[in-house]
């Protein structure tokens, strides 16, 4: 072998440490910028037809359009969204699995369920905040108020023998009673039901005087007239319910509930991907279809980015676990 040869040798193996270093990066560079080429999973962690579900297959249609390749949704239900939650946390962080967090497992499961083999805000990265969904406090036949002063009044002269229906233990539709009960200082019994509907038959047919749930699951029986909207959970009051105050300016001065939906990943998700995800989501909400249509579940687009979704999670789990701990909340 000639000394130019053994020169020329050296250099290349040499170079070939670094080469192989450098390939992955490459690989996830290029990968990045050609993302997404095929479909894309967009689990839910409950049942079709759900505000969870119905929000996730409004943004799916739209993102489809905007990004060129199908997004599927998928329902993943059980153990109160941990079964989704885990199944997105141990998926490839390549942009082609996503979750639609919301509030129970993203912010409150971890004080409900203490042997959680998973925290989701340490595993799961956030993208961007989609929709913001107030809730409806509604009284039945079985309680004479008409107004929600009137209702805590009613609670607070039944001396514990008073009881509120909910979706499920932790729900959104639980807390958000839960911390009216505890702002009023009134005792209350929890009776959580699987699901809203069969816990509102319940309220409809005055076995249960009061609920807190969301709007499309109550709108028709509202309208109806076989419940009373007493308030809503938001901080301004609802379009579709323009007479019906906030909690906050008929009883309870401060008091804030909302159900919300964002879109996380596996953590580890290439910058690129995600801006590219967070903008992707950022053009859909701003089609007037996509604004009517979360509308129509009571909801209305966020446009809150990945950083500042992070922070707003950290205050509910904050927020949300104090409630649970104050209020004794358990998961029976």
């Amino acid at each position: 072998m000639t000394m130019l040869h053994r020169r020329t040798l050296l250099r290349a193996l040499a170079g070939a440490p670094a080469a192989g270093l450098l390939a992955p990066a490459i690989a996830r560079a290029q990968s990045a910028g050609a993302w997404p080429t095929r479909p894309i999973r967009l689990l839910v962690a409950y049942a079709p037809g759900g505000g969870t579900d119905n929000v996730a297959r409004v943004l799916a249609a739209q993102l489809q359009s905007v990004l060129g390749q199908a997004v599927v949704v998928e329902n993943k239900p059980g153990a109160g969204g941990n079964i989704a939650t885990e199944a997105v946390a141990q998926a490839r962080p390549d942009g082609y699995t996503l979750l639609v967090g919301n509030q129970g497992p993203m912010t409150v499961n971890q004080s409900l369920f203490p042997s959680l083999r998973i925290d989701p805000l340490r595993v799961l990265e956030p993208v961007a905040l989609v929709a913001d969904a107030p809730l409806v406090a509604v009284a039945g036949p079985g309680s004479k108020a008409r107004d929600l002063r009137a209702l805590l009044e009613e609670a607070r002269a039944a001396r514990g023998h008073f009881s509120y229906a909910s979706a499920s233990n932790g729900s959104a539709s639980h807390l958000a009673a839960a911390l009216m009960f505890q702002m009023a200082g009134v005792e209350a019994e929890h009776l959580p039901f699987r699901g809203a509907g069969p816990a509102l038959n319940d309220v409809v047919a005055g076995h249960i005087p009061f609920m807190v749930t969301t709007l499309p699951s109550v709108a028709g029986l509202i309208q109806g007239e076989m419940v009373r909207a007493l308030a809503v959970t938001g901080t301004a009051r609802l379009a579709a319910l323009p007479e019906v105050p906030t909690v906050a300016e008929s009883a309870l001065p401060g008091y804030q509930a909302s159900a919300w939906y964002g879109i996380v990943a596996p953590r580890g998700l290439p910058a690129p991907i995600r801006a590219r995800l967070e903008s992707a989501i950022a053009d859909s909400l701003q089609v007037p279809d996509v604004s009517r249509r979360l509308a129509e579940e009571g909801a209305v687009p966020a446009r809150m980015g990945a950083e500042p979704f992070a922070r707003f999670m950290a205050e509910e789990r904050t927020r949300w676990s104090k409630l649970v701990a104050e209020a004794n909340i358990r998961v029976d």
